[in-house]
Formats: C-alpha cells, sequence, structure tokens
C-alpha cells in the first residue's frame, strides 16, 4: 500500500476582522480558502502571526490576501519581508512587486517616464509640471484605502504640511472622469474587468466588458511589474474630455477582487485559474536551479 502523495500546503495571510467600506473582505476570504482546500492544506493566520509560522518551515508558501492596508502594520510587515528574502519563503504574489507592494513611488516614476497614469509628483516645488487643475489630491506616499487623502486647491499646496513619519507625499490634479475601471489578472492572463458608473460610489461595481485597447492598456503594467506569479488588479479611469485611459493605481500586492459580484461561470474560472498558478508557483520554488 502506497501513502498517498503529501498535498502542497498554503500559510493563508488574511485579517478576517479588517473592515473596509463598500466591502467584507471576510467573506471573500472565507469562500476562496474553501475552495482553495480541495487542492491544498490551507491553514489561516492575521498578519501579525504570519512571520513566526512561515519560519516554521511547515508551508510550500505564503499567499498574501485581504490583509489589510500594510501601513496598519508596517514594522512587522517590513520584518517578515526581510525574514522572507533570508529564509528564500516564496511568497504569492511574489515580493518581487514595482507597484503597490512597495508604496506608490512608481506613479512618480511612471510619470517622468510618459506612461498613461494619472500625473504625479511628490514635491508641492514640483506642481507647475502637473496639468493646471482647480483642485488637487494629495495623499501619503505609503497610504492606501484613501487613508490620509485630501483635496487642496492649488494656492495650498505650498504650505503642505510633511506626511506622517517622513513617508512622503503624493500630489496629482482632481481629474474629471466618467468612471473607474479595473482589470483582473492571474499571472499574466486577463479574468474579468468591473466598474463603477457612478464616480461617487466607487465600490457599486458592474460587469465591464473591456475592448482590445483597454486590455492593451492593463497588460502593459501588467508587463512592467512583472511579478511572474500572483494576482494583479489594474485600476484606472475614463476621463472625461478625451475618453483615454489613465492609471489609478496597480494593486500587487493583496488586491479585493469582488467576486461576490461576478457569475457562477466567471468566479469558476478565476478559481481555476487561481489554483493552477499557484501550483505552477509552487513547482517553480521547487525545481533546481
Amino acid at each position: 500500500m502506497h501513502d498517498a502523495p503529501r498535498r502542497p500546503r498554503i500559510l493563508f495571510v488574511t485579517d478576517l476582522a479588517y473592515r473596509a467600506r463598500g466591502r467584507r473582505y471576510c467573506d471573500e476570504d472565507i469562500h476562496l480558502t474553501a475552495r482553495l482546500r480541495e487542492d491544498f492544506d490551507v491553514a489561516l493566520c492575521h498578519p501579525l502571526d504570519a512571520a513566526p509560522l512561515m519560519e516554521t518551515g511547515a508551508f510550500d508558501t505564503v499567499v498574501v490576501r485581504n490583509s489589510g492596508p500594510v501601513i496598519h502594520y508596517q514594522a512587522h510587515w517590513d520584518d517578515l519581508r526581510e525574514r522572507a528574502a533570508r529564509t528564500g519563503t516564496p511568497f504569492y504574489n511574489r515580493l518581487t512587486g514595482k507597484a503597490d507592494m512597495v508604496g506608490k513611488q512608481y506613479l512618480i516614476d511612471l510619470t517622468a517616464a510618459g506612461h498613461p497614469v494619472i500625473p504625479t509628483v511628490d514635491d508641492p516645488r514640483d506642481a507647475d509640471r502637473l496639468p493646471a487643475a482647480d483642485t488637487y489630491v494629495v495623499k501619503p506616499k505609503a497610504g492606501a484605502d484613501s487613508i490620509g487623502l485630501e483635496f487642496v486647491p492649488r494656492a495650498a499646496l505650498a504650505d503642505l504640511p510633511p506626511a506622517p513619519g517622513g513617508a512622503g507625499l503624493l500630489i496629482q490634479p482632481r481629474i474629471d472622469f466618467t468612471y473607474e475601471v479595473s482589470f483582473y489578472f492571474v499571472d499574466d492572463s486577463f479574468q474579468y474587468a468591473l466598474y463603477a458608473p457612478d464616480p461617487d460610489r466607487r465600490w457599486h461595481l458592474e460587469r465591464y466588458e473591456a475592448t482590445e485597447d483597454d486590455l492593451a492598456f492593463a497588460r502593459g503594467f501588467v508587463e512592467w511589474n512583472a511579478i511572474g506569479h500572483g494576482i494583479q488588479r489594474v485600476d484606472a479611469c475614463r476621463t472625461r474630455g478625451s475618453g483615454a485611459l489613465l492609471l489609478v493605481e496597480l494593486e500587487d500586492l493583496n488586491p479585493y477582487l469582488s467576486l461576490d459580484l461576478l457569475d457562477e461561470r466567471t468566479r469558476e474560472a478565476f478559481v481555476t485559474a487561481l489554483k493552477a498558478s499557484l501550483h505552477r508557483s509552487i513547482v517553480a520554488r521547487d525545481a533546481p536551479a
């Protein structure tokens, strides 16, 4: 009698108690872990408990999902990343992301490189590099989930106080847009798109039929980020004047997926793609160098 092969083991990092406006993070992760248990052995933990559990060596990969904004536990997150680098523990998403995973500096860099993003600077003295606007959006460079976001007139930019903790600020013109739209990818494979028809109700989402031009826009940022294995959400806005898409953010750490809004076929296809990606990620970790 032969022993059954050991199933891959996942440490699933989530904060089931985290409250987000317009979303129930816990429901999404309860559903996902129930489906992942079909293929994997899954243990859930809070982000503050992840480091010691990771270092037991009992898990094949660490999956970071709806764990809340890292800014709420920045020191613990920095320590977890350092330990992962030291031990070679694989993460999903891969910790090589260049976007929200490491803050908002990428919006400034992509602006400077001429990519289609909302124009962004981090120094009030550079405000003349931005399109003229009556109002500007100011938020911490290390922020998330609209934490610390303010709307200020141009005349007030010169008097902005520094960001808490010296993290720096982002300054953007307030864009007049018709709607926001999000494109969801597993690895480099597009899964679905959702949009908010009413700009004042960001999380009242509906299904969006992406055009080829839309997907070319979104894929450009996924290819730029090149994380290999993981889930990414490309958030954009459709400008009212030109109708062009501009990147709002590239969420490459723990994007909320709005799975409850999908039809059963699309949700099933996403789960299937996620399982396959996780299997590939674990095989890549175990492959000889």
